[in-house]
């Protein structure tokens, strides 16, 4: 059995939270979640309230174990792209892509 949380158009680069979360895939969730508190980045802080929510939909939904649960998958997509413009000088226009993520969980029980 796996459980599995989303967060949609989380306001990271999806090149800068895959960064973090390549740490935590296939880890236990305790140790997945030391690794995040003691992480200095803002991708930790998006990825910890997805994981968290996966094992409560684990625990409260399936049944399983807290103790006995891993994260099989996670992986983060590209979302939405946000596009502004900043004003240079002389006259011209340069480009800003805000760019937003989509961050993916899925913890299942290990045998």
């Amino acid at each position: 059995m796996e459980a599995r949380a989303i967060a949609k158009g989380v306001r990271l680069t999806p090149r800068k939270a895959r960064l973090v979360i390549d740490l935590i895939r296939g880890k236990n969730v305790s140790e997945a979640a030391s690794i995040l508190d003691n992480m200095n980045r803002d991708a930790s802080r998006a990825i910890k309230k997805v994981l968290t929510s996966a094992v409560a939909n684990a625990t409260n939904n399936l049944n399983l174990k807290e103790e006995n649960l891993y994260v099989s998958e996670a992986y983060v997509n590209e979302g939405q792209t946000l596009k502004r413009m900043k004003f240079g000088s002389r006259g011209h226009v340069d480009p800003i892509k805000k760019r937003t993520s989509h961050i993916t969980v899925v913890v299942s029980e290990r045998n």
